[in-house]
């Protein structure tokens, strides 16, 4: 007899056991399977081991450059790749550890396997298809394992995985993804990264603060694309002048792998082919829904574009099942698909007040070197969409703290509706970015005003102070610059 639940979630990343863990806390008998490991890509191979690694290239970096702080270290200092990658190896197990003792603290059971939905408020979950790209060894104590099970809600937070373009298919030697990308044997001595958006940029900087001759290709006509105009010439400037290669309207048409090396055909926007050598190739597209094998089709699952179509609150058309994360649909983030998930099982739950996801206040953060972080509305969308805006800018070279801690390049950039007052977006490049976003977006959520911005006192020194001076700058009032 099949065991019953009132929830089951199919995939552990941050979306997942994040949408178990509130589950539980509401009272709902929950069950989450897994057919990998607890954490999903994001701790496992995403956000945290990357963090890891470009840490270990920040401390580099500035061990590189102790003179200009005054200080004295004997030679050139270099990166031991094998300890590299153990750290954050190590970060990651820490970190999975962590979800199973989550799971086993809320009561939340865990089920090995993996899960195919043979009909509303039914999975059955079998062995995995495919081999993990890093087992779990040892599989959690008190978890289940194959079987039936049935629950009268059943949220799939199955995750995306690297998309691959036909004819430059990744091969794990000559051909990466990031998973090959976070964990090399030895530092190939040049790279060409094809595709400039958060993966790709992040490595394209890691690999260059370990020495390596980086090449980036991308599509369009500026890097990270969803950024705002003005924050990626910056960021592009800055990476340039750490010795990165940029090549923008391009595309890489064909791929020859030799024994050891790559040639790429790179096409650019007058037509010009050019062949560029490298050791590896870091395909980073983009990502695509994992919908495939879960039995969604059989069962009428809307999808569109490989991922599944919901209603705002994790709903499908199918009665009994939902969809949160990545496999939901862009924006394809972390803290989205955690939150997404909050929203989903309170929806369920009868939560009073739950509303739906806001995406437009939803933050991205690349954590490249320089550091770019925004969230809302573009200067050019809001203009596209009719806005009448106001406009602030303030340089981190005006900023005592920027200057003091040697790291005086970068912009913080408010956009505001003229009429209203509201802050309808914010963007920034430079040092720590990815942690100062955070204040516009409780702003934004607060739906505060120029005003209550500019009568909020900042502390001083700090990097945060930026922030403010941005705003008075959009309102003509900047006090320091």
């Amino acid at each position: 007899m099949a065991e019953n639940y009132d929830v089951i979630v199919v995939g552990s990343g941050p979306g997942g056991y994040v949408t178990a863990i509130r589950s539980a806390q509401l009272g709902l008998k929950t069950a989450i399977v897994e057919r990998e490991h607890l954490g999903g890509i994001c701790l496992n191979w995403g956000c945290i081991p990357t963090k890891a690694l470009l840490r270990s290239a920040e401390i580099l970096d500035h061990a590189n450059h102790a003179k200009n702080y005054g200080l004295t270290l004997e030679g050139k200092m270099t990166a031991n790749v094998k300890d590299v990658v153990a750290r954050s190896r190590g970060v990651s197990a820490r970190l999975n550890g962590g979800v199973a003792f989550l799971m086993k603290k809320n009561k939340v059971d865990v089920i090995w396997g993996e899960a195919k939905l043979t009909k509303p408020g039914e999975i059955v979950v079998g062995a995995p298809s495919k081999p993990a790209i890093q087992p779990q060894n040892p599989v959690p104590k008190g978890v289940k394992g194959e079987g039936t099970y049935t629950a009268k809600h059943i949220i799939v937070a199955t995750g995306a995985r690297p998309r691959a373009l036909p004819g430059i298919e990744p091969d794990g030697k000559l051909i990466w993804t990031y998973f090959e990308a976070m964990k090399p044997e030895e530092f190939p001595k040049s790279l060409l990264v094809m595709g400039s958006g958060a993966i790709g940029i992040e490595f394209a900087s890691f690999y260059r603060s370990m020495g390596v001759d980086v090449t980036v290709v991308e599509l369009l006509p500026q890097i990270m694309p969803v950024e705002d105009a003005e924050i990626s010439a910056l960021a592009r400037k800055q990476l340039e002048k750490r010795g990165l290669k940029i090549i923008t309207d391009a595309k890489v048409t064909k791929v020859e792998k030799g024994a050891n090396d790559v040639t790429a055909h790179v096409e650019t926007k007058d037509g010009k082919v050019t062949p560029i050598k490298a050791d590896r190739l870091i395909s980073a597209v983009g990502v695509q829904g994992n919908i495939e094998n879960l039995g969604l089709e059989a069962l009428g699952v809307k999808t569109d574009r490989g991922c599944i179509v919901t209603d705002g609150y994790g709903k499908t058309n199918v009665a009994g099942i939902y969809a949160i994360g990545d496999v939901a649909g862009p924006p394809m983030l972390a803290h989205k698909a955690e939150h997404e998930g909050v929203i989903c099982i309170e929806k369920i739950a009868g939560v009073p007040g739950v509303h739906a996801l806001d995406k437009g206040k939803i933050p991205g953060c690349t954590y490249c070197d320089p550091q770019v972080a925004s969230v809302g509305l573009t200067e050019a969308k809001a203009k596209e969409l009719g806005r009448d805006i106001r406009v602030g800018r303030y340089s981190f070279g005006a900023n005592g703290k920027a200057i003091a801690l040697g790291e005086d390049q970068g912009l913080i950039k408010t956009i505001f509706d003229k009429k209203t007052g509201e802050l309808i977006g914010a963007h920034m490049v430079g040092a720590e970015v990815t942690e100062l976003i955070q204040g516009f977006v409780v702003a934004m959520n607060l739906e505060t005003t120029e005003e209550e911005l500019m009568h909020t006192v900042f502390p001083h020194p700090t990097l945060s102070e930026m922030m403010k001076e941005s705003v008075l700058d959009a309102y003509g009032r900047v006090l320091n610059a």
